[in-house]
Protein backbone atom coordinates (compact mmCIF):
# COMPACT_ATOMS: atom_id res chain seq x y z
CA UNK A 1 0.00 0.00 0.00
CA UNK A 2 1.34 3.40 -0.99
CA UNK A 3 -0.63 6.47 -2.04
CA UNK A 4 -0.83 10.21 -1.44
CA UNK A 5 -3.07 11.96 1.07
CA UNK A 6 -2.69 14.94 3.43
CA UNK A 7 -0.93 14.90 6.75
CA UNK A 8 -3.17 17.24 8.75
CA UNK A 9 -6.05 19.69 8.61
CA UNK A 10 -5.34 22.56 6.23
CA UNK A 11 -6.85 26.04 6.02
CA UNK A 12 -5.98 29.17 4.03
CA UNK A 13 -7.81 32.04 2.35
CA UNK A 14 -7.57 34.91 -0.11
CA UNK A 15 -9.61 37.81 -1.48
CA UNK A 16 -10.57 37.98 -5.15
CA UNK A 17 -12.44 41.11 -6.31
CA UNK A 18 -13.88 41.61 -2.83
CA UNK A 19 -15.08 37.99 -2.55
CA UNK A 20 -13.49 36.08 0.33
CA UNK A 21 -12.51 32.48 -0.44
CA UNK A 22 -11.58 30.13 2.41
CA UNK A 23 -10.16 26.72 1.57
CA UNK A 24 -10.36 23.81 4.01
CA UNK A 25 -8.82 20.36 3.59
CA UNK A 26 -9.13 17.34 5.85
CA UNK A 27 -8.01 13.73 5.67
CA UNK A 28 -11.06 11.46 5.55
CA UNK A 29 -10.76 7.67 5.59
CA UNK A 30 -14.41 7.03 4.65
CA UNK A 31 -17.18 8.75 2.71
CA UNK A 32 -19.12 9.25 5.95
CA UNK A 33 -16.18 11.18 7.38
CA UNK A 34 -16.02 13.31 4.23
CA UNK A 35 -19.75 14.06 4.38
CA UNK A 36 -19.49 14.96 8.07
CA UNK A 37 -16.63 17.35 7.33
CA UNK A 38 -18.58 19.08 4.56
CA UNK A 39 -21.58 19.42 6.88
CA UNK A 40 -19.33 20.86 9.60
CA UNK A 41 -17.95 23.59 7.34
CA UNK A 42 -21.40 24.42 5.96
CA UNK A 43 -22.69 24.78 9.51
CA UNK A 44 -19.73 26.99 10.42
CA UNK A 45 -20.35 29.28 7.45
CA UNK A 46 -24.13 29.43 7.22
CA UNK A 47 -23.95 33.07 6.12
CA UNK A 48 -21.62 32.35 3.21
CA UNK A 49 -23.06 32.47 -0.31
CA UNK A 50 -21.43 29.17 -1.30
CA UNK A 51 -19.70 26.19 0.34
CA UNK A 52 -18.44 24.20 -2.63
CA UNK A 53 -16.68 20.88 -2.12
CA UNK A 54 -15.16 17.74 -3.52
CA UNK A 55 -13.71 14.61 -1.97
CA UNK A 56 -11.97 11.42 -3.01
CA UNK A 57 -11.93 8.27 -0.90
CA UNK A 58 -10.12 4.98 -1.43
CA UNK A 59 -6.62 3.96 -2.43
CA UNK A 60 -7.55 4.24 -6.11
CA UNK A 61 -9.92 7.22 -5.68
CA UNK A 62 -12.83 4.80 -6.04
CA UNK A 63 -15.24 7.35 -4.54
CA UNK A 64 -15.34 10.84 -6.05
CA UNK A 65 -18.01 13.41 -5.24
CA UNK A 66 -18.33 17.16 -5.77
CA UNK A 67 -20.80 20.05 -5.59
CA UNK A 68 -20.98 23.55 -7.06
CA UNK A 69 -23.39 24.57 -4.26
CA UNK A 70 -25.18 27.18 -6.35
CA UNK A 71 -22.25 28.41 -8.44
CA UNK A 72 -22.59 28.04 -12.25
CA UNK A 73 -22.28 24.40 -13.22
CA UNK A 74 -18.70 23.19 -13.55
CA UNK A 75 -17.05 26.28 -12.04
CA UNK A 76 -16.45 25.06 -8.49
CA UNK A 77 -16.86 21.38 -7.60
CA UNK A 78 -15.05 19.96 -10.61
CA UNK A 79 -12.10 22.41 -10.33
CA UNK A 80 -11.71 21.41 -6.66
CA UNK A 81 -11.82 17.73 -7.58
CA UNK A 82 -9.33 18.26 -10.41
CA UNK A 83 -6.79 19.75 -7.99
CA UNK A 84 -6.90 16.55 -5.93
CA UNK A 85 -6.75 14.31 -8.99
CA UNK A 86 -3.80 16.17 -10.52
CA UNK A 87 -2.01 15.94 -7.16
CA UNK A 88 -2.94 12.22 -6.92
CA UNK A 89 -4.39 12.86 -3.45
CA UNK A 90 -7.09 10.62 -2.01
CA UNK A 91 -8.78 10.04 1.36
CA UNK A 92 -9.26 13.80 1.39
CA UNK A 93 -12.13 16.29 1.41
CA UNK A 94 -11.84 19.95 0.42
CA UNK A 95 -14.43 22.66 1.00
CA UNK A 96 -14.00 26.14 -0.45
CA UNK A 97 -16.26 28.72 1.17
CA UNK A 98 -17.10 31.94 -0.66
CA UNK A 99 -18.40 35.15 0.87
CA UNK A 100 -19.65 37.13 -2.11
CA UNK A 101 -18.14 40.60 -2.45
CA UNK A 102 -20.58 42.09 -4.93
CA UNK A 103 -18.48 41.73 -8.08
CA UNK A 104 -19.15 38.95 -10.59
CA UNK A 105 -16.10 36.88 -11.48
CA UNK A 106 -17.41 35.13 -14.59
CA UNK A 107 -17.07 31.41 -15.23
CA UNK A 108 -13.32 31.61 -15.90
CA UNK A 109 -12.71 33.71 -12.81
CA UNK A 110 -14.72 31.35 -10.64
CA UNK A 111 -12.88 28.31 -11.96
CA UNK A 112 -9.53 29.95 -11.20
CA UNK A 113 -10.68 31.06 -7.74
CA UNK A 114 -11.94 27.63 -6.69
CA UNK A 115 -8.83 26.01 -8.12
CA UNK A 116 -6.70 28.38 -6.05
CA UNK A 117 -8.86 27.87 -2.93
CA UNK A 118 -8.45 24.11 -3.07
CA UNK A 119 -4.74 24.33 -3.94
CA UNK A 120 -3.87 26.49 -0.94
CA UNK A 121 -5.95 24.26 1.36
CA UNK A 122 -4.11 21.20 0.08
CA UNK A 123 -0.76 22.93 0.55
CA UNK A 124 -1.69 23.91 4.12
CA UNK A 125 -2.61 20.30 4.90
CA UNK A 126 0.68 18.98 3.53
CA UNK A 127 0.67 16.28 0.84
CA UNK A 128 2.33 13.09 2.08
CA UNK A 129 2.70 9.49 1.01
CA UNK A 130 0.83 6.92 3.08
CA UNK A 131 2.79 3.68 3.36
CA UNK A 132 3.39 0.53 5.39
CA UNK A 133 6.36 0.83 7.70
CA UNK A 134 7.99 -0.15 10.97
CA UNK A 135 10.46 0.97 13.60
CA UNK A 136 13.90 -0.64 13.30
CA UNK A 137 16.22 -0.66 16.31
CA UNK A 138 19.95 -1.37 16.05
CA UNK A 139 21.89 -2.28 19.21
CA UNK A 140 25.64 -1.72 18.93
CA UNK A 141 28.87 -0.85 20.69
CA UNK A 142 29.82 2.83 20.85
CA UNK A 143 32.64 2.48 18.32
CA UNK A 144 30.10 1.50 15.63
CA UNK A 145 27.92 4.60 15.96
CA UNK A 146 29.85 6.88 13.58
CA UNK A 147 29.89 4.28 10.82
CA UNK A 148 26.14 3.61 11.18
CA UNK A 149 25.31 7.31 11.15
CA UNK A 150 27.37 7.67 7.96
CA UNK A 151 25.66 4.70 6.28
CA UNK A 152 22.23 6.06 7.18
CA UNK A 153 23.12 9.49 5.83
CA UNK A 154 24.46 8.05 2.58
CA UNK A 155 21.28 6.04 2.02
CA UNK A 156 18.86 8.74 3.25
CA UNK A 157 17.65 6.54 6.12
CA UNK A 158 16.49 9.07 8.68
CA UNK A 159 17.61 8.38 12.27
CA UNK A 160 14.70 9.20 14.58
CA UNK A 161 16.44 8.66 17.90
CA UNK A 162 19.71 7.52 19.46
CA UNK A 163 19.67 6.05 22.97
CA UNK A 164 22.80 5.80 25.09
CA UNK A 165 23.30 3.27 27.87
CA UNK A 166 25.74 0.35 28.15
CA UNK A 167 25.26 0.11 24.37
CA UNK A 168 23.98 2.51 21.74
CA UNK A 169 20.55 1.95 20.21
CA UNK A 170 19.80 3.66 16.91
CA UNK A 171 16.13 3.87 15.87
CA UNK A 172 15.08 4.25 12.23
CA UNK A 173 11.53 4.41 10.84
CA UNK A 174 11.58 2.53 7.55
CA UNK A 175 9.29 1.61 4.68
CA UNK A 176 8.25 -2.02 4.73
CA UNK A 177 9.82 -2.67 1.34
CA UNK A 178 13.20 -1.33 2.55
CA UNK A 179 13.44 -3.18 5.86
CA UNK A 180 15.22 -6.27 4.55
CA UNK A 181 17.75 -4.15 2.67
CA UNK A 182 18.48 -1.96 5.70
CA UNK A 183 18.88 -4.87 8.10
CA UNK A 184 21.17 -6.68 5.64
CA UNK A 185 23.34 -3.57 5.22
CA UNK A 186 23.65 -3.03 8.98
CA UNK A 187 24.73 -6.60 9.58
CA UNK A 188 27.16 -6.40 6.66
CA UNK A 189 28.96 -3.20 7.73
CA UNK A 190 29.20 -4.39 11.35
CA UNK A 191 30.36 -7.91 10.45
CA UNK A 192 27.34 -9.26 12.29
CA UNK A 193 28.01 -7.36 15.51
CA UNK A 194 24.80 -5.30 15.40
CA UNK A 195 21.59 -6.73 16.83
CA UNK A 196 18.43 -5.70 14.97
CA UNK A 197 14.80 -5.70 16.03
CA UNK A 198 11.53 -4.53 14.48
CA UNK A 199 8.48 -3.02 16.21
CA UNK A 200 5.56 -0.62 15.70
CA UNK A 201 4.57 -2.06 12.34
CA UNK A 202 1.71 -0.11 10.78
CA UNK A 203 0.74 2.85 8.63
CA UNK A 204 3.09 5.83 8.31
CA UNK A 205 3.28 9.11 6.44
CA UNK A 206 6.35 9.77 4.31
CA UNK A 207 7.75 13.24 3.58
CA UNK A 208 10.92 13.16 1.52
CA UNK A 209 13.13 10.60 3.36
CA UNK A 210 11.39 10.83 6.72
CA UNK A 211 8.50 8.78 8.11
CA UNK A 212 5.88 9.92 10.62
CA UNK A 213 3.47 7.76 12.59
CA UNK A 214 -0.16 8.28 11.52
CA UNK A 215 -2.20 9.85 14.31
Amino acid sequence: MAYLTIREFGEDEFIEKKSRFIGYAKRCETEDEAKAFVAEIKSKHKQARHNCFAYTVGENMGIQRYSDDGEPQGTAGIPILEVMKKSNVTDCAIVVTRYYGGILLGTGGLTRAYTKGSSIALKAGGVVEKIDGARLSFHMEYDMLGKIQYICGQNLWHIEEVQYSDKVIVHVLAEENQIEEIEKKMIEVSSGKIETSKSEEGIYFKEENRLFKVI
